[in-house]
């Protein structure tokens, strides 16, 4: 199966948790059927990206990094690239490169979707289909210069300043899932 056709069959299946999310699911569907590119930096409309929360197995604690070029605390991810199998596959790849923590554990469906503005390209549009990922006990965040200016574990209560509310969005939504998923209040 192709990523574009991945992508499509994932956000066909995804029950959308409220209206507003289900209005960016379909949004994101009608975006796949009009470009053929939808997943790469060449749409200039806007793109789908992948991205995680990397939580520890309590979803009490998250990885963020500090983004070089934005400069806001937030979760981990960005573009597809040609050898990503799945949007799944390609959040997994993005968490596990800018945490650099082995053995993430990705939930197997999103946990929300988030459409923001971004420079690419002149100005465009990410389409983030977002994941919760789970990170081995005693993981350690090693941080990747090229990557960010820093990376730090952070109580999901406290997230640091400046951050922004997709990410503190999508932290309390990957909480939510990686306690249900591992049985924890």
């Amino acid at each position: 199966m192709s990523l574009h056709a991945d992508a499509r069959a994932v956000l066909a299946s995804w029950t959308a948790p409220d209206p507003a999310q289900e209005q960016l699911r379909r949004a994101y569907l009608d975006h796949l059927d009009r470009y053929p590119d939808a997943l790469w930096r060449s749409c200039r409309p806007g793109h789908l990206t992948a991205s995680a929360a990397v939580l520890d197995s309590s979803g009490r604690r998250t990885v963020l990094t500090l983004h070089r070029k934005i400069g806001l605390w937030l979760q981990l991810g960005g573009h597809c690239e040609p050898g990503d199998s799945s949007l799944a596959a390609a959040a997994l790849r993005e968490a596990t490169e800018e945490s650099g923590i082995p053995g993430l554990r990705l939930l197997p469906v999103p946990v929300r979707l988030d459409r923001h503005a971004v420079p690419c390209g002149g100005g465009s549009w990410h389409l983030d289909v977002q994941y919760a990922a789970i990170a081995p006990a005693g993981a350690e965040p090693v941080l990747d210069a090229a990557e960010s200016d820093a990376l730090a574990w952070f109580d999901v209560t406290a997230l640091p300043e400046p951050s922004d509310d997709a990410c503190r969005a999508l932290v309390a939504a990957a909480v939510r899932a990686v306690r249900a998923a591992e049985g924890v209040r």
